[in-house]
């Protein structure tokens, strides 16, 4: 008689192998706009590293890799603390009432009242990547807390996708940013959350980073300490390589009071059906060399969507007339962008559009009804 169990061991081994978790291990889609093409790890057999040693082991080496997160990976006092002299700036006007006072970095505290503080060292100095890495999470398992990642240094090909980065020294102005690209190339940022920064949550320069895609990604800027004191990140996005091509597209950026984002430098960007809500303080500010063209996106609640006196150079997609003139490079008609309850968003510079032209350009969808489909897809554990 044959026994069945033995049979169907293989079987039975290998429905155990497939949860969720074991599906959900490699990368999901691809990239849309100027970061076309990037695969990151590629088919690198995934990887589960045991702790955070591993992690950075793995994340800095010249190997190819498929890292996947399905935990937290808590670097917070794995460096220890540091308490010397920093500052109080000028815009804190809460202290002790949830301002941010500030460490002294790039000796930015020159000329500032002096104020001690003390801080958790491994927020301050991010994880530097390697090329050619996929960074997976599992589901909503999938966080970083206490550390940034940074892809700079000629590192290209990375993927960061389903992860979450918090706790970077949030009381505290130059307590360490996020996600920092500089001298990078093809970098793929997917259904990212970011919260609870200190510094900027997604930077790029001042050196070239190349072709970028941010996509599905929800930064949220709710915060107990905040540079303009009112429980809102001010260090948003900022948006300052030499030579930058970023698409940022179907993300979610709440909660914030500026920055959101500052472009200059020599970045092109193309910002296309976003959802730009509740911002007590300024969305876009486009300085010197800073390109932005600005389609279908929604902005509610939003004091000033572009800061006063921009001296970069702005398509804001008026009308539905003007619009045409997007067609010849970006193979559309520009949508119109949406506002409820904001301020106007100026701008009909097209001399930067032959910046598109022969590059992969992401689509663009009407603004009407976008919020909620941008709402429940940006973030962690929605692939």
């Amino acid at each position: 008689m044959v026994n069945l169990t033995l049979t169907l061991l293989p079987y039975l081994t290998l429905l155990t192998l497939l949860t969720p978790a074991a599906l959900a291990q490699t990368v999901k889609g691809s990239p849309e706009g100027f970061a076309t093409g990037t695969t990151g790890g590629g088919s690198a057999t995934p990887q589960y590293p045991a702790d955070i040693a591993q992690l950075k082991t793995w994340l800095t080496d010249s190997t190819p890799r498929v890292i996947v997160i399905n935990k937290e990976f808590n670097f917070i006092g794995s460096e220890g603390k540091v308490t010397e002299q920093g500052c109080r700036p000028a815009s804190n006007k809460c202290v002790g009432n949830g301002g941010q006072d500030a460490i002294n970095g790039a000796n930015w505290c020159s000329g500032q009242p002096a104020v001690s503080v003390t801080y958790d060292k491994a927020g301050v100095s991010a994880i530097n990547v390697g090329s050619n890495k996929s960074i997976v999470g599992v589901g909503s398992s999938g966080v970083i807390r206490g550390k940034g990642l940074r892809i700079a240094n000629g590192a290209k090909n990375v993927i960061i996708q389903n992860i979450h980065i918090t706790d970077l020294n949030p009381q505290y102005i130059w307590g360490g940013d996020a996600i920092t690209l500089a001298g990078s190339d093809l970098v793929w940022i997917d259904h990212v959350k970011i919260s609870k920064i200190g510094r900027q949550m997604f930077v790029t320069g001042p050196s070239a980073s190349g072709r970028v895609t941010v996509s599905n990604t929800d930064f949220d800027g709710t915060t107990s300490y905040s540079a303009t004191c009112n429980g809102r990140h001010y260090w948003t996005i900022y948006l300052t390589g030499s030579s930058d091509q970023v698409t940022f597209k179907n993300n979610y950026i709440h909660n914030v009071s500026g920055r959101a984002p500052k472009v200059l430098g020599g970045v092109v960007l193309h910002a296309v059906n976003n959802y730009f809500y509740s911002i007590a303080g300024h969305a876009f500010d486009v300085g010197t060399g800073g390109n932005v063209l600005a389609e279908g996106n929604i902005f509610q609640n939003v004091d000033t969507v572009l800061l006063a006196n921009p001296t970069g150079q702005i398509f804001a997609s008026p009308d539905t007339t003007t619009n045409q003139q997007c067609s010849p490079y970006l193979g559309h008609a520009c949508q119109l962008n949406a506002f409820g309850s904001s301020g106007s968003f100026p701008g009909t510079s097209t001399s930067f559009f032959g910046s598109f032209s022969g590059k992969p350009v992401a689509g663009a969808n009407s603004a009407s009804g976008l919020s909620a489909t941008i709402v429940n897809g940006a973030g962690v554990g929605k692939i």
